[in-house]
């Protein structure tokens, strides 16, 4: 059956869904993104992901086109259209289209409002939940506005598929000497007891799932620390773990062939998967 999508107002089938070719999206990568993850037909963190598609909106000088009431009801009405139990819910907005010009279009141009599902059964459980991901580490050549999610992805999608090629999972990028994050995660190791997880900037993304999850740790008076972290401390640790909309907490247990620990997922990460995965299904919309 073919899924509903959103575009610009409508609801249609997505064989008719179009944009223009002229859009900035499409030609200057000139647009923002957030995914939402759906657990049993209800929506997760969406309140998160709406504030900081406002912000990175905000950060690329362009105006919110949807108030989040309207968009809690898109997101909605996509889950039940397309019968979405778990799955993830894409939202896109860019500057609109006009002729190609490396100058912004005047500011009513409308801009370019999609929206579309992906199912995505057993989410929560997945395989490598339970046996921990590889990752090889790569130097990490993205620009350095990493804290906007822009749809600017290209560099994430070649690292994952050199990972792929290196017969990995993913890729942890690496800039002077310190992790930054995965290509679709946020990146962190525990050693004796400690998480620790990049600091907030503009090298990584804040990513939502990371902020409820290290809220979780503390109030389960789990030690944090937030600072940059090597690849020599990431081999040497006892756990390594990535947290994501899509993801959630999955254990990273092997880092350039290397296993981290003793090669499974440690207590830490299955606790703070467990933890997660309960607190947000209770507040789910």
């Amino acid at each position: 059956m073919s899924r509903t999508v959103y575009v610009n107002g409508e609801f249609v089938p997505e064989e008719a869904a179009t944009v223009s070719v002229f859009d900035r999206g499409f030609l200057f990568a000139d647009g923002v993104y957030e995914v939402t993850s759906v657990l049993g037909g209800r929506l997760v963190d969406f309140d998160g992901h709406a504030a900081r598609l406002e912000r990175s909106l905000s950060e690329l000088d362009m105006p919110v086109p949807l108030a989040r009431d309207a968009l809690l009801e898109i997101h909605r009405r996509l889950v039940a259209d397309n019968r979405i139990e778990d799955g993830l819910v894409y939202l896109q907005v860019t500057r609109g289209a006009a002729d190609r010009d490396f100058a912004y279009p005047d500011a009513d141009t409308p801009q370019t409002v999609v929206l579309f599902t992906q199912s995505k059964p057993g989410l929560a459980d997945s395989p490598q939940s339970r046996t921990g991901l590889s990752v090889v580490t790569l130097p990490d050549l993205r620009w350095d506005r990493r804290d906007i999610k822009t749809v600017q992805l290209l560099y994430p999608s070649m690292a994952k598929m050199e990972a792929r090629a290196r017969g990995a999972d993913d890729a942890w990028m690496v800039e002077d000497g310190a992790v930054t994050e995965g290509t679709s995660n946020n990146a962190y190791i525990v050693k004796n007891g400690t998480i620790v997880t990049r600091q907030l900037g503009s090298e990584i993304l804040h990513g939502i799932t990371r902020s409820a999850v290290l809220r979780f740790a503390r109030e389960a008076q789990m030690k944090v620390e937030e600072r940059a972290f090597t690849v020599e401390e990431a081999q040497a640790a006892d756990e390594a773990f990535v947290t994501s909309a899509s993801s959630f907490v999955t254990a990273v247990t092997r880092i350039d062939g290397r296993a981290v620990g003793d090669g499974a997922p440690g207590p830490v990460a299955r606790r703070l998967r467990e933890i997660y995965l309960d607190e947000s299904l209770k507040s789910a919309l």
